[in-house]
This record gives C-alpha cells, structure tokens and sequence, in this order.
C-alpha cells in the first residue's frame, strides 16, 4: 500500500508541471508548424551570432515532417543582402535532432507553448570545436519582458551569461518573408 501512495505521488509530482511548457516524451511536433520570428539568440561563441556570424539566422516558418523530420526556412545576410536557408533536420531519439548546417548539429526543443513561444537547445560539432546555441522564437515578431528574461535566465544556467542577442532591434529579414 506505501509503495502504490508513492507511486501515485510521484506521478502527481512528475505531471503537475505539464503546463508550464517543458516538451514531454509524447509531445506533437505539429503543433510548432507555421510561421516563426526569431527574438533571441545566446552562443557561448559569440562570433557565431554577431553580424556576419554563421548563426546569425531569422527563422521564418518550421514545418513538422510525416517521417518525424523537422523543415526549418530561415533568412541569413549574405553581402548585405537575404538569403533564404532550407534545412531538413532529422530526429535522433527522444526529442533529439540533427542537421548538417556549419557543422554537425544536435538540438532538441527545450520548452514551447506552441501557439506562442520556442526555446531551442543546439550543440554545433565542427572541425574539432563545439559550440553551444539557445534560439527563442515567437509566433508574434516580439515578446513579452517576462518571457526575455526567463530566456536570460535559462542561458545563465546553460553556461551562457553575456552573450544573448535580441534581435527584435536588427534588420531580421522580415521583408524577404514569403506571404502565405
């Protein structure tokens, strides 16, 4: 009887933070597909996400594959000017994906209210080096302060303290953005 009560209380205690946007093992990926706005970006390697930087993406909309497979379309300056990026990522294991972009990718969805809100965790492998990136991505083009800063703080704990960039004050490509 101890051990059926403390079952029962660790599935209460296990599930009563299913609102509060952490993905879940059975999590519908549909649910992020549609258009996208990149708000913030944080990098242990700066460089990867200033001005110039490899990283330095604008995500314009995220499609979930039949096959498990994740499209992502995204817009980077190339000389100046919007390019677009097509990337097909592919899932790995639980909540686990991988792409080839700049290296070798693995990321996972960290949390979402998917009529609002994305946070993304990636590891980049490339030519012996890594690096740590975490995106926030909005249905809307801004965010709310609250949101921001629970985003800082996920990067604090991540081992990424001075380098989150908001890139609702930089020209982010939103005129090369498809009109669906």
């Amino acid at each position: 009887m101890k051990l059926l009560l403390l079952c029962l209380g660790l599935t209460l205690f296990c599930t009563h933070g299913e609102g509060n946007g952490v993905v879940r093992r059975n999590f519908d990926l549909a649910k992020i597909s549609g258009k996208w706005y990149s708000v913030l970006l944080a990098s242990d390697k700066k460089e990867t996400i200033e001005e110039g930087g490899s990283m330095r993406v604008f995500v314009e909309s995220i499609q979930a594959l039949k096959n498990s497979s994740v499209f992502f379309k995204f817009h980077t300056r190339v000389n100046g000017e919007c390019t677009e990026v097509s990337l097909v990522s592919d899932k790995q294991g639980d909540g686990v994906y991988t792409v080839e972009y700049d290296g070798y990718n693995k990321f996972r969805i960290v949390e979402t209210d998917p009529s609002s809100y994305i946070i993304f965790q990636l590891r980049n492998f490339n030519n012996g080096e890594t690096f740590q990136l975490l995106e926030l991505y909005a249905r809307e083009p801004d965010v709310s302060p609250n949101l921001k800063e629970k985003f800082r703080e996920f990067s604090q704990k991540n081992g990424v303290v001075q380098t989150v960039l908001d890139l609702t004050n930089v020209d982010r490509c939103l005129q090369a953005r498809s009109e669906e």
